[in-house]
């Protein structure tokens, strides 16, 4: 709610209820050149729009999705432990409001039909697949009625899920996974399993994960890229290191057979400016002469943090992006 709360005196007197492009604002120049740009999207929208909500059960405004379209993205994962958060219904606002802002989604479904199809991105000319799903929902159970609104984690699900991308034109397949033990660097057991179980698999090309809440690793298991964890990008959590995240660049090649595989990762650090909540690109906000030496001490040691841990990890083709 302290987000919400800024995002209203964000929006003043403009005659909007809220406008929280200025906390995204900065990531604009990392975001929109990309040829696919993928956001992870926790929170569903408040079912009630008089009726907001933070945690445990969130209920985010409508507005929110505005900015996270301002700043460049071309849709998001959906599947995670709040997907259930404001029921069905606030499944069906979110994607409603989604599909109004020309923002694709993966991981929730309003229908059977719109669960089995796959969300497909042209991308610099490539058919990319983007597969979403989450370990669980807070106790929330599945609707026995809606038994296709979320997708939960089930590795042989995943595999056949892939495989029907791949059948429908699929030449580069993403998987997001909501995952991991809160505020734990390291990729916990139950993350290594899924991932030994999902790869190597010719029809999965990387795996990026989240929910930890704090930056894990990057690394390669069986020979396919996975991002065990983002950390934070837009969070109200002010301990460190809570307000450190990870926004990935990722590279990929075409191959002879048509298809494209991943090559290279840029780790982009980011941190939560607290306050004004802004998400600030670590290395270009540093280049700014201009910046206080107490927020460049606070960039300093975010930066220093997630480069220690992206550092546990030998992975070729990872690259983070130095600091000046």
């Amino acid at each position: 709610m302290p987000i919400v709360d800024q995002a209203r005196r964000n929006a003043g007197s403009a005659g909007r209820r809220f406008d929280f492009g200025p906390m995204l604002a900065p990531m604009h120049p990392v975001i929109s050149p990309a040829d696919l740009a993928l956001c992870h999207l926790e929170v569903p929208m408040a079912k009630d729009q008089n009726r907001l909500s933070g945690y445990p059960s969130f209920g985010a405004p409508d507005e929110l999705l505005d900015s996270v379209k301002g700043v460049g993205y071309d849709g998001c994962s959906t599947a995670s432990n709040h997907s259930l958060d404001q029921g069905l219904s606030g499944i069906e606002r979110t994607l409603a409001q989604m599909d109004a802002r020309e923002l694709r989604h993966s991981g929730t479904a309003r229908t059977a039909q719109e669960a089995e199809a796959t969300t497909f991105y042209d991308a610099g000319g490539a058919k990319v697949a983007h597969l979403s799903y989450s370990y669980g929902f807070n106790g929330y159970p599945i609707p026995a009625s809606a038994p296709f609104a979320v997708n939960q984690i089930d590795v042989g699900r995943i595999h056949a899920d892939a495989t029907r991308a791949r059948q429908r034109g699929a030449q580069l397949v993403i998987v997001s996974l909501h995952w991991g033990d809160e505020y734990r660097h390291e990729p916990s057991a139950y993350q290594k399993q899924v991932a030994g179980q999902l790869l190597p698999f010719v029809d999965i090309d990387v795996v990026v994960g989240h929910h930890a809440h704090v930056v894990q690793p990057v690394e390669q298991v069986e020979g396919t890229y996975v991002v065990w964890g983002l950390g934070n990008q837009l969070a109200n959590q002010r301990q460190i290191p809570r307000s450190d995240g990870l926004t990935v660049s990722i590279r990929a090649a075409q191959q002879p057979n048509g298809r494209y595989e991943v090559d290279a990762i840029e780790a982009i650090p980011t941190y939560v400016e607290a306050g004004s909540m802004r998400v600030l690109p670590v290395v270009d906000t540093l280049m700014n002469p201009s910046i206080s030496g107490a927020l460049r001490s606070e960039l300093v040691r975010s930066y220093d943090r997630t480069a220690a841990v992206l550092a546990t990890r030998s992975t070729p083709g990872l690259t983070l992006r130095p600091r000046p």
